[in-house]
């Protein structure tokens, strides 16, 4: 689980640093909604591209671990 975590915390951290260096987070698929009181954000195109390149990655690390 310290493992798990660690690995958690390390992508983190690479997901918040590509965020402020790039426009990852800032896609033009990404909605943005703004009230007076409330601000609502779902990262569709940005979360489908974190998840095809952690399956590429994951696929080729399960690969070269076989």
């Amino acid at each position: 689980m310290v493992v798990a975590g660690a690995a958690l915390v390390v992508f983190g951290a690479l997901f918040w640093a590509l965020a402020r260096t790039t426009n990852f987070g800032r896609l033009p698929g990404d909605l943005s909604f703004s009230g007076e009181n409330v601000s609502i954000y779902i990262p569709i195109a940005s979360m489908l591209i974190a998840s095809i390149v952690l399956t590429i990655v994951l696929n080729i690390a399960v690969r070269l671990l076989r």
